[in-house]
């Protein structure tokens, strides 16, 4: 690799770490372009369903010649592609059950990151449906996947920094004793990672987070609302 090809994807690493972290920001626009100043549980979720969108925008943008090579690997053998990253999520699905029922006993109870979505579920649940099911899974694949990938070749040590990266960022804001979910987000973006690995293409692993979101966030509206 170029010293100028890997500035440039340290760079890009940087960017869309930054730009990820501090995404809550862009609630702001339509705080202040509709002067919002009573800011309901509803529009809340509104809020970070349009913080959201911000980001798929930028990301789309930064990485859109690398997405379409890499759509076109994927449109090649798109159920082969999905058969293996299924295999590495369902090892990754099964060690992340068993950690958290291990952790909620260590805890007394769920992570707050779970509690804050599943609040936020309650409110405006085809809403949330749409954003966390199918939105943030981008977001996040091209900030924990893409730009880790780009940056780190060797298999595993790309592996496990987008897992312990993306356990971190999921746990931050919670008590100390909370940092133990980083265990089963992190096996979760592991999982991920070799997927993406595996297949050489972002999508394998972006098709795996919307699959799994959407199935939790609809069987979280099924035991609300039924």
């Amino acid at each position: 690799m170029k010293k100028n090809d890997l500035d440039i994807r340290i760079i890009k690493l940087i960017i869309v770490f930054i730009l990820f972290y501090f995404s809550s920001y862009f609630q702001y626009i339509p705080v202040l372009l509709f002067n919002i100043h009573n800011v309901t549980p509803q529009i809340r979720v509104l809020l970070n369903l349009f913080s959201n969108l911000c980001l798929v925008i930028i990301f789309f943008f930064i990485y859109k010649d690398d997405l379409r090579k890499e759509f076109k690997k994927f449109k090649e053998d798109p159920w082969g592609k999905i058969n293996t990253g299924l295999g590495y999520w369902a090892i990754g699905i099964i060690i992340m059950i068993v950690s958290n029922l291990v952790i909620n006993r260590i805890v007394g109870g769920g992570a707050s990151n779970e509690e804050a979505v599943q609040s936020m579920i309650k409110t405006l649940p085809l809403v949330m449906l749409i954003n966390a099911g199918f939105i943030a899974p981008f977001s996040e694949e091209m900030v924990f996947r893409k730009a880790f990938r780009d940056l780190l070749k060797k298999r595993w040590l790309f592996a496990i920094c987008s897992g312990l990266v993306f356990g971190l960022l999921h746990c931050l804001g919670g008590p100390l004793i909370e940092y133990l979910y980083i265990i089963p987000y992190g096996i979760l973006g592991f999982s991920f990672a070799l997927a993406y690995d595996k297949t050489d293409t972002v999508f394998t692993p972006l098709f795996l987070h919307t699959f799994h979101n959407t199935a939790l966030i609809l069987v979280s509206i099924l035991r609300n609302f039924l």
